[in-house]
């Protein structure tokens, strides 16, 4: 494999630009079971692609909880998916909410905080079988794909899988691969099998986030201890998806002026900026823990600023 260099620069921002100039993320997440709601996620993926410089973020997410997930993140807007009593998705539902979404937004992020069941399973699925925009694949997507047989016959989109350690355990089981995600020395090896199987662009969390399309490699150096705590993946998730959706082309289309970036590339753009991120709230705190996750993502602003 290849080794890179430092990602690119960051590209300038067009001054006579609105809001539909710089893309729209649309976050399906969110969990409503009568046992666990899971709410943050969502909204912290959301915050995280609008503080990366995203036009427009839409949350869609079941409808018991909708309101308290825009409570969260009130600069997004928010579509509600019906859930049965138990408070489960149901899988015609969660399909037909990718496909809506698809229709109309720059960047599609599946998976954060939306627990099991058959409804995740085959919103994981339809968005991964899509080809129309941009996918982030995140967190329960990545479970939620595990499961899925001869996942690689239907994975189609153009895709940023962003697995920690776990993820990424349950995920290369499922393919039949054998790397071990937490050494640093396999790592880079781990990203590159898992992107090389699926056709698509690995993010492996940890120190030293590995960033890989199964050609390229590139090993982040930028972070600090402070992210080892909640949420804050699900803010580079909205990250990744905020980049891109400003300047990454769609799917089959090619790079014009106002969309130079691979998508390789505004991921690697994007955890190094979630990781200098860190390391501006480390040192105007003076600390190595207590970091919140949205304290992160009001962070992510100045981080992106050093990059351009």
């Amino acid at each position: 494999m290849s080794r890179t260099d430092a990602p690119p620069k960051l590209p300038p921002r067009d001054p006579r630009g609105h809001k539909g100039t710089f893309g729209t993320v649309a976050v399906v997440g969110g969990c409503a079971h009568d046992d666990a709601r899971m709410i943050g996620a969502v909204a912290l993926v959301a915050t995280g692609a609008l503080r990366a410089g995203c036009g427009l973020a839409r949350v869609v997410t079941p409808a018991p909880i909708l309101a308290a997930v825009i409570g969260l993140c009130p600069s997004a807007t928010g579509v509600p998916m019906p859930v049965d009593r138990a408070g489960h998705i149901q899988a015609h539902e969660a399909v037909a909410a990718v496909d809506r979404q698809v229709e109309s937004c720059s960047v599609l992020v599946i998976g954060p905080g939306m627990g099991r069941g058959d409804g995740v399973r085959a919103a994981a699925l339809r968005a991964v079988q899509q080809e129309l925009v941009l996918a982030v694949v995140d967190a329960d997507a990545i479970n939620a794909l595990a499961d899925v047989p001869e996942l690689t016959r239907d994975f189609r989109a153009a895709s940023v899988l962003t697995p920690h350690p776990g993820e990424y355990a349950r995920l290369a089981a499922a393919l039949r691969l054998d790397h071990d995600p937490v050494d640093e020395a396999t790592r880079p090896a781990a990203a590159e099998a898992l992107a090389q199987r699926l056709g698509c662009i690995v993010v492996l969390k940890g120190s030293r986030t590995v960033v890989s399309d199964g050609q390229r490699t590139w090993v982040n150096t930028t972070g600090s201890a402070a992210l080892a705590t909640a949420g804050t993946g699900d803010v580079l998730a909205g990250v990744i998806a905020g980049v891109a959706a400003q300047f990454v082309a769609p799917p089959h289309t090619p790079s014009t002026p106002g969309r130079p970036l691979e998508f390789f590339d505004a991921a690697r753009i994007a955890v190094a900026a979630h990781g200098l991120a860190a390391e501006l709230w480390a040192g105007r705190h003076n600390a190595a823990a207590g970091l919140m996750a949205m304290e992160l993502a009001s962070e992510i602003p100045a981080a992106l600023e050093r990059l351009r």
